[in-house]
């Protein structure tokens, strides 16, 4: 942290945001700008105004870090409500049709339709959703009343853990792939057992490496920073230490000056023993200080440049 010519603050960084009902994902951008006077600031993937969980808001020149992010694997812990079908795959939307048919059926039946889920299936992404179709987001054509045709798309379930069953609902713990409409899986699980589903409840709890416990609401951000900066400060996280699976190399003292400029580098330019290893690595110059994230290129031992962060 620093202060600029304004003595404006600047902070660079990752804070884990326990993003609240009735937020969109953008309020939660805009609440944080409003409070450190930042406006470099953007969040890791939308979650809807009901849901809440883990947020990542990526802050400065930390926003380089939101693709990597939004990449990483999703955990949720849902209510998938049986028998309704909405408007909007979820119980806030306009009630469409319901069924009975859910009484009729075994707990068997229901937990290995629900299981059936786990690997890969192609998704049908819901109107309204963030996904744009000809430069418009689905959820503003949705709200004009038009549907339009999209295409399905290949997502992964990891897991999905049942918690309870007490008809019509049901608690689910999914593990999936990132783009995954946890929304469509209840209405896909509703389906399958001929009847409708719908999701009642949405709670975000793992994104990457960022858990609910480690997370902190938007009221307890602000406290913090006006009445205990080192504390606020703490609940920042450095973007190398983000990327810390990524490997780790520095170079010599020689070449700082090209990697500033953001140059392809080659392994002969590197500080030390130390080589790349996998496709990403993260560079630090002589004096440690994170400079970029770089491509290793090993049949051409070179290393390219991917993302800048100074």
């Amino acid at each position: 942290m620093k202060d600029n010519r304004d003595n404006q603050i600047h902070i660079d960084g990752v804070i884990n945001i326990n993003k609240e009902k009735g937020f969109t994902s953008h309020d939660v951008v805009a609440k944080l700008r409003g409070i450190l006077k930042i406006k470099k600031i953007g969040h890791t993937g939308t979650l809807d105004p009901d849901a809440q969980g883990v947020l990542p808001v990526c802050i400065g020149s930390a926003t380089k870090l939101c693709d990597f992010i939004m990449e990483k694997d999703k955990e949720y812990r849902a209510k998938l409500v049986l028998g309704l079908q909405t408007d909007t795959q979820d119980t806030s939307g306009k009630r469409l049709n319901t069924s009975d048919h859910y009484k009729a059926l075994s707990e068997a039946q229901i937990i290995d339709t629900i299981q059936s889920f786990v690997g890969e299936y192609e998704q049908l992404p819901p109107m309204y959703s963030a996904v744009k179709v000809n430069g418009k987001k689905l959820y503003e054509l949705a709200r004009e009343g038009i549907e339009v045709e999209r295409k399905r798309r290949k997502v992964k379930i990891y897991s999905i853990d049942i918690e309870s069953i007490r008809l019509p609902d049901i608690r689910l713990v999914v593990r999936c792939s990132r783009g995954t409409y946890i929304r469509t899986l209840c209405e896909d699980i509703g389906n399958r057992l001929n009847t409708y589903g719908c999701m009642g409840e949405l709670l975000r709890t793992a994104s990457g490496k960022f858990c609910l416990t480690d997370s902190i609401k938007i009221s307890e951000a602000e406290n913090l920073f006006k009445t205990d900066m080192q504390k606020f400060l703490k609940r920042i996280i450095p973007a190398d230490e983000i990327l810390s699976d990524f490997g780790r190399v520095q170079v010599g003292e020689p070449y700082t000056k090209l990697l500033l400029n953001g140059n392809k580098l080659t392994t002969d330019m590197l500080d030390g023993a130390e080589k790349p290893y996998g496709e990403l690595v993260r560079i630090y110059d002589s004096q440690h200080r994170f400079i970029a994230v770089y491509r290793y290129i090993e049949s051409e031992g070179s290393l390219k440049p991917e993302k800048m962060f100074v």
